[in-house]
């Protein structure tokens, strides 16, 4: 009996070694084993380390009714603290602008451009969580982790101030980078926003992509 017990306690041990020694292996030739890292530290780190950036995106708008709409797709830049570019591009043209001081929203098929001032227009919205101050986000939001879906780390964000609009932005991340946003407005519609080709390098001509001149004959409207 003592052989058997013997055996068994000699394998587990020789088990127990090979064990430790593939670790010890895996760290002397450098792989690192992910680690867990929660959405609102990701959120935190996004805003902290990105001051600028441009992407592509689609846009897709479910309603209450879960009818989707035709999805939109265009492109997008920020810079920090304010400054804001949404560009759509397919399948009609539509532009908002933020200076940092107003907000310019442009229907070209309309030839009309509507203008507000940005603190009234932006708020706590999803423009300002990618364009912001970082010292303002707890001021402006209640974040609770989201958990992991889809191969993304979520973070969700619930505006403190009340008639804006949005009742919830989602935010998914792969590592450091925002992908994915989902928006739930205050007409129960939803809003998934997928976004592509990230780039982080500082923007060239700033003035002249976070700058709107409406054309001559425009229609304005000041709110």
């Amino acid at each position: 009996m003592r052989t058997v017990l013997s055996l068994l306690m000699s394998h587990r041990h020789r088990l127990m070694r090979r064990f430790f020694a593939m670790m010890g292996l895996l760290f002397a030739l450098g792989f690192a084993f992910p680690v867990s890292a929660d959405g609102i530290s990701r959120l935190r780190s996004f805003m902290e380390s990105t001051r600028s950036g441009q992407a592509d995106f689609v846009q897709q708008v479910t309603s209450r009714e879960g009818k989707t709409m035709t999805p939109l797709s265009g492109r997008l830049w920020f810079m920090r603290p304010g400054q804001f570019r949404w560009d759509v591009q397919k399948p009609y043209k539509q532009l908002i602008v933020a200076d940092g001081h107003e907000v310019w929203l442009w229907d070209a098929d309309l030839n009309q451009a509507t203008v507000k001032a940005q603190q009234k227009a932006l708020g706590a919205s999803p423009a300002a969580i990618l364009s912001g101050d970082i010292q303002k986000l707890d001021a402006d939001f209640k974040l609770v982790e989201g958990g992991t879906s889809e191969s993304l780390e979520w973070v969700d964000a619930f505006p403190r101030t009340k008639d804006i609009g949005f009742e919830r932005i989602r935010l998914g991340f792969s590592g450091t980078e925002l992908v994915r946003m989902e928006l739930k407005d205050s007409f129960g519609q939803l809003t998934h926003i997928t976004l592509s080709h990230f780039d982080k390098a500082p923007i060239r001509s700033s003035a002249d992509v976070f700058q709107f001149r409406p054309p001559a004959g425009a229609d304005i409207i000041r709110e």
